[in-house]
């Protein structure tokens, strides 16, 4: 509604009205407030991942109560990297898009080209304001034929809403309607084939397919955020638990374990993937102008497809492309073993003095032995191959050091194992 409730205690009415997107009156009414809850949305799987807690760490993502870890970081890490490590995507934004302009809307919307992805595919997809700057990326998922589902971290309800003015689109926002699993590492594929699904062996990379589980339309996509062999499980609500209860029985002699956001994060750096309000800020949000970023400054040029007709933020990211961007992404090898969490980046050359940019994620990587980080530098720096300075501060014992490290520019994932594109894959 337009008032603030806030403002209105309990034992008192107010009159109020609510509005469409345009700011419309869609109604009147009389409300009288009750106590104010304090709590937290519970996903379907809370009970199970409460259950396996031993660190009470967790925090809230969108509005929902999320594990930051559930006994151990690292444990949970190596279950990614040597298992199958199950992490709960319940609170993961979805919209369900449908209607006869459903293709031409989302061609609309995004900067890829939509009529490439087929039903049955997944496309990983990114959409910018009139400026060309990115508002958020995401996947999304052509579930049936003119049916699609976008995933995203952020919510874009009233940006998506927006963005439907003369389509014949419907958007539902149906987060609290689908629960959502990452199944992830190299022995996922086992897991899953112990359940039975039929078809999962031809299941290639980015590609999706439902399955029957006990009387519940299952869909399962080679998908995930670790960089690894994986795949995402989405099903009704009330089926969440026996899935869950069922995955882990088949799970056992594989090493399956639950884990949190800070395990998934360590992952996702090694295999060089951006994370909004890390790599980059919202393009609705930021309140400063050079604040956020575009679609060839996050290294995602190659989800810009100028040969399809008009789509938000075209003009501004042609114009760009034929004059070039202003900052660069950066994938950098350290010298040494302190990771360089907020770290300057500094050029090579002898007499420049100024920083060219900063560090956005850090972490020592177990599985690689190798000291990585994600950045963005200003143009033209950036180059694979490059020589760079990074300054790092770290802490010991209540005193801060400080070192200059070498840093090398690389153009590839940190991490990409050949069972990641296999298919079938191997019996892990």
């Amino acid at each position: 509604v337009t008032r603030d409730m806030s403002k209105i205690r309990p034992g008192r009415v107010a009159y109020a009205v609510w509005c469409n997107d345009k700011g419309k009156v869609i109604d009147d009414v009389t409300m009288i407030p009750g106590p104010v809850h304090q709590g937290r949305l519970e996903s379907p799987f809370y009970s199970r991942l409460k259950a396996l807690d031993t660190v009470n760490e967790w925090h809230q993502w969108k509005g929902y109560t999320a594990a930051n870890e559930l006994y151990c970081a690292d444990t949970e890490y190596f279950a990614i990297r040597n298992a199958t490590a199950v992490f709960d995507l319940t609170p993961m934004t979805k919209y369900r898009i449908t209607g006869p302009d459903a293709l031409d809307y989302l061609n609309r919307l995004v900067t890829r080209d939509m009529t490439k992805v087929a039903p049955g595919r997944v496309a990983y997809a990114a959409w910018c304001d009139e400026q060309g700057q990115v508002i958020d990326d995401g996947t999304i998922f052509h579930l049936r034929e003119g049916e699609y589902r976008l995933c995203s971290q952020e919510r874009h309800y009233g940006w998506l809403m927006d963005a439907t003015t003369g389509f014949d689109v419907e958007v539902v926002h149906e987060t609290d309607d689908v629960a959502a699993l990452a199944v992830q590492g190299p022995t996922s594929y086992s897991v899953l084939s112990q359940l039975g699904i039929a078809g999962l062996d031809a299941l290639k990379p980015f590609g999706l397919m439902h399955a029957n589980f006990r009387g519940a339309d299952l869909v399962i996509s080679r998908t995930g955020f670790t960089g690894d062999l994986g795949y995402e499980l989405w099903i009704e609500p009330y089926k969440a638990v026996t899935l869950w209860d069922a995955l882990f029985e088949a799970g056992q002699p594989f090493g399956i374990r639950a884990i949190g956001t800070t395990a998934l994060d360590m992952a996702r750096i090694e295999a060089g993937f951006i994370a909004v309000y890390e790599e980059f800020l919202p393009a609705d949000e930021t309140v400063r102008t050079g604040r956020s970023r575009s679609p060839f400054e996050l290294g995602l040029g190659w989800l810009v497809d100028f040969k399809k007709p008009n789509f938000n933020g075209r003009r501004a990211l042609a114009r760009e492309y034929r004059d070039g961007s202003t900052w660069q992404l950066v994938k950098l090898d350290i010298e040494g073993n302190k990771p360089a969490h907020h770290a300057y980046i500094f050029p090579r050359e002898k007499g420049n003095k100024g920083d060219i940019g900063f560090i956005t994620s850090a972490m020592w990587s177990p599985v690689c032995k190798k000291n990585i980080a994600l950045g963005t530098v200003r143009a033209p720096h950036g180059k694979p191959g490059e020589s760079l300075w990074v300054e790092i501060y770290y802490q010991r014992e209540m005193h801060w050091n400080r070192r200059m490290a070498q840093a090398t520019v690389v153009d590839k994932p940190f991490w990409f194992p050949d069972r990641r594109g296999a298919t079938p894959p191997g019996p892990y």
